[in-house]
């Protein structure tokens, strides 16, 4: 509970800070990705799916806060299976470098379990609840190349499933590669250190993106390998999505 309570104050501190460091920005972006994918996949074992889910990912704000939720359903059964409500603000903008600071306020994660209702065996959703904290040092190393650092320290209030989990990454972010003709790739891979509870393990990850510029609709893939690790979960994983991207901007006439 300590631990918990802690977090939800550092949490706290840092978007007080943050409100009160912003400064006025009349450019305002709203940015939304609906994915069809055919393995609901989370680099956290616990939280994957691993069935076809639906993703409706959005990013909305100004160029220092933003706002990030994250909507995921699982296919087969018609229900929720994850909530994530982002919030992010870039404390430092240069050319080069930027470092943002992120909470998940909640994060909600949805399992089904058999309970008695009534003498009858019905399976029904029960949310896992969490909150997180994130630090996001990135330095650009070229118009289209970046890498950087991602720290997620996540705590869970219920206590069954993971309870505390540590997430660190180094990550290469090489957007709009030219291709042939006007299609281009994403490449972002990365090699991490995830750590639940008392099991740890070392991982590399990629996603690739294929898409044709100035058409809204992208193919996706994402690949994941454990070098090694004592957590439950596949040594390997994989996903394909299909991805239908809106992206508007708008300034706020004074």
């Amino acid at each position: 509970m300590r631990k918990s309570c802690a977090l939800v104050i550092l949490i706290s501190c840092c978007y007080q800070s943050a409100l009160f460091a912003q400064r006025k920005d009349s450019t305002f972006f709203f940015h939304t990705d609906l994915s069809i994918t055919n393995n609901g996949f989370s680099i956290v074992p616990a939280f994957t799916l691993g069935a076809p889910a639906a993703f409706l990912d959005m990013r909305m704000g100004n160029k220092r806060m933003t706002f990030e939720p994250q909507f995921r359903f699982a296919l087969e059964e018609g229900r929720p299976w994850s909530l994530i409500f982002i919030y992010r603000y870039k404390a430092i903008i240069k050319p080069k470098f930027q470092l943002a600071f992120g909470g998940h306020i909640p994060g909600l994660n949805y399992i089904t379990r058999t309970v008695d209702v009534n003498g009858i065996q019905e399976p029904l959703s029960v949310a896992r609840r969490f909150l997180a904290l994130e630090i996001i040092p990135t330095y650009k190393v070229s118009p289209h190349v970046s890498v950087g650092i991602y720290y997620l320290r996540g705590h869970a209030f219920q206590e069954h499933g993971p309870q505390n989990t540590n997430f660190l990454s180094l990550q290469g972010n090489f957007t709009k590669i030219k291709f042939v003709g006007k299609t281009y790739f994403n490449f972002n891979p990365q090699v991490f250190y995830l750590k639940v509870d008392e099991a740890d393990g070392y991982y590399v990850n990629t996603s690739a993106t294929f898409g044709v510029l100035g058409f809204p609709i992208t193919i996706s893939g994402i690949v994941n390998k454990a070098i090694q690790s004592s957590i439950a979960a596949r040594d390997f994983d994989w996903s394909a999505s299909l991805v239908y991207t809106l992206d508007k901007q708008f300034v706020l006439k004074k």
